[in-house]
C-alpha cells in the first residue's frame, strides 16, 4: 500500500499525480481513491448538457421568468468527503444561500468544496456504470438531495431525490 501524501491525505501520490497529469482532452475523476478517465463527452451528449444547462440558467440561477436562488455550474470539479473524491458532474446547482460566493477571488481554487444541492449527470455507454454506481453513491454519502439521469440516444430523464440516506426514483420521462 502507498505512504499517504501530506496534502492529499486519503489518495496515494501515484493517483493524485495522475489525476493532475491527465491531459486536458480527458475528464478525470478520483472516485473511492481510484483514477478513472473518459474521453470528452461525445456530440449528443454535450449538446444535451449544454442545452439543460441554458435552459435551467435563466430562471434559476438568474431569476428571469423563474424563481432564482440557485448557483448552476457545467462540469465543477467537485472534491467531497475526508479523502476527498474528485467529482465532475455534467452540471450541478446549490442553493444560492449554500454559496454565496460562487464566483469567489482570482485566487480561488478552481474546485469546489460544497456538496451541491442537485446534480445531473448526462450518461453514456462508456460513463454509465461510474454514474450509476460510484459516483451516486458518493452523491449519496455527500447529502445531494436530487439527482438527474439524462440518457441522449434513449432520449430519457430520470429524477431521484434522497430521503433518509436512499435514493428514491420519482419518475422517469
Amino acid at each position: 500500500m502507498s505512504a499517504q501524501h501530506p496534502l492529499f491525505p486519503g489518495n496515494a501520490p501515484e493517483v493524485e499525480a495522475a489525476f493532475q497529469a491527465a491531459p486536458e482532452e480527458m475528464v478525470a475523476e478520483i472516485l473511492d481513491g481510484e483514477l478513472h478517465t473518459f474521453p470528452r463527452p461525445g456530440r449528443p451528449h454535450t449538446r444535451t448538457a449544454s442545452l439543460l444547462g441554458s435552459s435551467l440558467t435563466g430562471p434559476f440561477d438568474r431569476g428571469r421568468d423563474g424563481p432564482g436562488g440557485w448557483v448552476i455550474l457545467d462540469e465543477p470539479e467537485l472534491h467531497l468527503g475526508p479523502r476527498p473524491d474528485k467529482v465532475v458532474p455534467d452540471l450541478a446547482g446549490w442553493r444560492r444561500e449554500r454559496m454565496p460566493d460562487a464566483v469567489g477571488s482570482e485566487d480561488a481554487p478552481a474546485h469546489y468544496d460544497v456538496a451541491p444541492d442537485w446534480i445531473c449527470e448526462v450518461i453514456s455507454p462508456r460513463t454509465e456504470r461510474v454514474d450509476r454506481g460510484k459516483k451516486m453513491r458518493i452523491y449519496r454519502r455527500e447529502g445531494v438531495g436530487h439527482a438527474w439521469l439524462i440518457n441522449p440516444v434513449a432520449q430519457t430523464l430520470e429524477v431521484y431525490r434522497l430521503e433518509h440516506g436512499r435514493w428514491y426514483l420519482l419518475d422517469t420521462y
